[in-house]
């Protein structure tokens, strides 16, 4: 199984990012999918999942009304939508299975976000 984020970068606070994760070995239709987050000495944070029909099913607060999560089918792959960033938003970014994380995690990517 393959997991590939990208779309991450340096963005000034207030500022948007669109974040993709391109899957590769795993029956994505038939699965739910979230983004987790893990910023610096802090552990690795579930924000946002979506069921396999294209639901979302559940945001951390701390991101409510500012993200939203998507998803392709055809293309099995897992959007993030991200608005009015913050500094505390910054972080690697990965997607996984949801709940049961797979365990060969992608690289994940970067987000920065600058006050």
């Amino acid at each position: 199984a393959q997991l590939m984020e990208s779309g991450g970068g340096l963005v000034q606070a207030g500022g948007s990012l669109r974040l993709s994760c391109v899957t590769a070995g795993i029956p994505f239709r038939g699965i739910s999918m979230a983004w987790y987050r893990q910023a610096p000495g802090k552990q690795r944070e579930l924000i946002a999942s979506i069921t396999p029909s294209g639901r979302p099913d559940m945001y951390t607060d701390s991101v409510k009304g500012r993200f939203t999560i998507s998803r392709d089918n055809d293309r099995n792959t897992v959007y993030l939508q991200m608005t009015s960033l913050k500094s505390e938003d910054s972080a690697v970014y990965f997607c996984n299975v949801d709940p049961r994380p797979i365990s060969s995690w992608g690289r994940g990517t970067q987000v920065t976000v600058s006050s």
